[in-house]
C-alpha cells in the first residue's frame, strides 16, 4: 500500500544504515526520497515507512521551528497508525488482551509507539468510541460500539 502510494509520487525508497543519525527514516522532498534504516523489524518497518509516506505526501521539509516540526511529526505518526490498524480489530484485541498495550501491539502487528499514538487519538463515550473526534456533532473519522 504504501510503495504503490510513493511510486503514484514518484518517490524513491532506499535503504541505509541510519544508525547514525539518530532516526528509522526520513524523507528528502527536493530528491523525491525516502530513506528506511536497513535493519528494521517487521512491526517497525510498516509504521516508518507510513510514517515517512505521509512526509512525502504533503513535502514536508523540517522547519526552523521545533513546535512546527513536532505537530509535523505528530501527524506523520498519526496517519501511519490510522493505515495501520484497523479501528473493529482493535476493539476485539482490546477486549481480548484487557488493554495491555504490548500483547495488543503484537496480536495487531505494528510496534509499541503506533498502537500508542492510535489510542491517544480516541474518544470513548460510555460503550462508544470515536476515533479522531472533532468539536461538532458527527465530526469523527470512526464510531465503534464497544462489545462488553
Amino acid at each position: 500500500m504504501f510503495f504503490d502510494m510513493l511510486d503514484d509520487l514518484g518517490v524513491r525508497v532506499e535503504y541505509a544504515d541510519l544508525s547514525g543519525r539518530s532516526r528509522l527514516g526520513e524523507y528528502i522532498h527536493r530528491k523525491k526520497l525516502v530513506r528506511l534504516h536497513h535493519d528494521l523489524g517487521p512491526r517497525e518497518h510498516p509504521f516508518v515507512l507510513g510514517h515517512e509516506t505521509w512526509h512525502a505526501i504533503n513535502g514536508d521539509e523540517p522547519s526552523m521551528l521545533p513546535h512546527l516540526d513536532d505537530k509535523m511529526e505528530r501527524r506523520a505518526d498519526e496517519w501511519a497508525a490510522m493505515q495501520l490498524i484497523d479501528p473493529q480489530q482493535y476493539s476485539e484485541v482490546e477486549r481480548e488482551c484487557s488493554g495491555h498495550v504490548p500483547t495488543m501491539a503484537f496480536q495487531l502487528g505494528v510496534v509499541d509507539e503506533a498502537l500508542e499514538v492510535y489510542i491517544g487519538m480516541l474518544s470513548r463515550i460510555g460503550d462508544t468510541v470515536y476515533v479522531r473526534p472533532r468539536m461538532g456533532s458527527g465530526v469523527w473519522s470512526e464510531r465503534i460500539e464497544v462489545r462488553a
